[in-house]
């Protein structure tokens, strides 16, 4: 069977009507691969849990239907790439949450240097204040090099994504519907915009339209590939929190901005708050608080991130740093690498160890953490 194969019986899965992401994950947990579920009997896959009659029907239709060909060929068209779970350019922290996209469908690109993405999400309905915090949060972000991921919808999302591209950095979108149906359909040039500079991706057929049920669907996707979800402005009735609740499910940092105390608007972050989200003032608290990257992120030929909070540094404090390894090295080969003076490189140690990024061992060795 050849990779186009496998492809595309995993997109005839994925336009199956209501097979989920949950009982997709059964699916291929249980049988093996997508081929496997296809020829697969109607007897073995109704003893899957909630697999019914019509919908084992479906599935033993999609065998031979020429939708999947037919949608893979307008994808290639359109420029449109369709991931899959195991391919070499899904996002490596996607495939780790429970129930990852089988296939993902993207316009634009997803760099290696992603993986230092935080999710800013909102209101619809956002407040002139949760607009400023959206602006100042999500451009600061991005001036500090990481990708900022929303879902390009009307409010806080849309704000966000456009502060990103103001200030020169990376975002990702995350639609609910398919590429085609761009929604709400007033951003299809937004969309158009972030192909420059970041990617737009939904886990949706390309037709799909917008119901109810696929957002809070949709929701998991923009946790799973962020380090950690920043709720700017929500009440207690924002679809926003249904991305919380995923991020604490998947592991990642959750960050919630106070608002007013009486205002409505703000009641969903102030609960995260309360419940133990942290609090949120500048980007600083939100660099501080991610922990360390689940591998090494290389943003230029020079400078190899470790940690978020290392965005925050200076150049020169940046510059010493990459010469320190997680193998001990000693003070002296470091100051002579360095291309300032010795007095220089000796004080940005010492501001690296009061900033907890590397450690003095004895006989003069240096560590980075």
């Amino acid at each position: 069977m050849t990779d186009d194969d496998e492809l595309l019986d995993l997109m005839r899965l994925n336009l199956v009507t209501g097979l989920g992401p949950r009982l997709q994950s059964l699916l291929l947990a249980r049988f093996g691969s997508a081929s496997a579920v296809l020829a697969a009997s109607g007897p073995e896959l109704l003893s899957i849990d909630q697999i019914g009659p019509k919908l084992s029907a479906a599935i033993t239709k999609a065998r031979s239907s020429p939708l999947a060909a037919a949608e893979l060929q307008r994808c290639r068209d359109a420029g449109v790439s369709v991931l899959t779970r195991h391919g070499d350019d899904y996002p490596p922290m996607l495939s780790e949450i429970p129930d990852p996209p089988m296939v993902l469908y993207m316009r634009g690109a997803i760099e290696p240097a992603d993986e230092l993405a935080v999710a800013l999400v909102g209101s619809r309905q956002c407040t002139p204040y949760g607009r400023r915090q959206a602006q100042r949060l999500a451009g600061g972000l991005a001036r500090a090099g990481l990708t900022v991921v929303s879902g390009l919808a009307r409010g806080i999302d849309s704000v966000c994504h456009r502060a990103a591209l103001a200030a020169g950095g990376r975002t990702i979108a995350v639609c609910a519907t398919g590429l085609a149906k761009i929604y709400p359909p007033e951003h299809a040039e937004l969309a158009e915009d972030i192909l420059d500079a970041g990617a737009v991706i939904s886990e949706s057929p390309l037709d799909r339209e917008p119901t109810p049920g696929i957002f809070p669907q949709r929701n998991r996707i923009i946790s799973g590939i962020s380090l950690g979800v920043v709720i700017v402005e929500a009440n207690r009735k924002s679809g926003a929190l249904h991305t919380a609740r995923h991020a604490m499910e998947q592991g990642r940092e959750v960050f919630a901005v106070p608002g007013p105390i009486d205002s409505p608007a703000s009641q969903g972050c102030h609960d995260l708050i309360r419940d133990g989200a942290t609090l949120v003032r500048s980007i600083d608290d939100i660099l501080e608080e991610l922990g360390p990257l689940r591998q090494p992120v290389r943003t230029d030929d020079q400078t190899v991130i470790r940690e978020p909070r290392e965005l925050n540094l200076s150049d020169q404090e940046m510059a010493i740093l990459n010469l320190v390894h997680r193998e001990p090295r000693h003070i002296d080969e470091v100051v002579n690498e360095a291309a300032i003076e010795t007095s220089r490189v000796l004080s940005t140690i010492t501001v690296l160890e009061m900033k907890r990024l590397v450690t003095r061992m004895p006989g003069g060795y240096l560590v980075r953490r």
